[in-house]
């Protein structure tokens, strides 16, 4: 399910997690060459994708 990003924070690994809609967290990581996000390492970028929805796997995971 697509859902929106609401906001954003570090995890315990200093990696960041979006902050979705449904209240789920989805990690968005920029690590070249396999994950291309050079969006989220900076204040701009991440306040750039608030209110883009992402794909839920926990929503769409869930039963029923």
């Amino acid at each position: 399910m697509q859902r929106a990003i609401t906001g954003f924070h570090l995890d315990e690994h200093g990696d960041w997690v979006a902050e979705l809609a449904c209240g789920h967290g989805q990690h968005v990581r920029h690590k070249p060459p396999f994950q291309l996000r050079p969006w989220v390492v900076t204040a701009e970028g991440r306040a750039s994708r608030i209110g883009v929805e992402l794909t839920c796997v926990r929503c769409d995971d869930a039963p029923g």
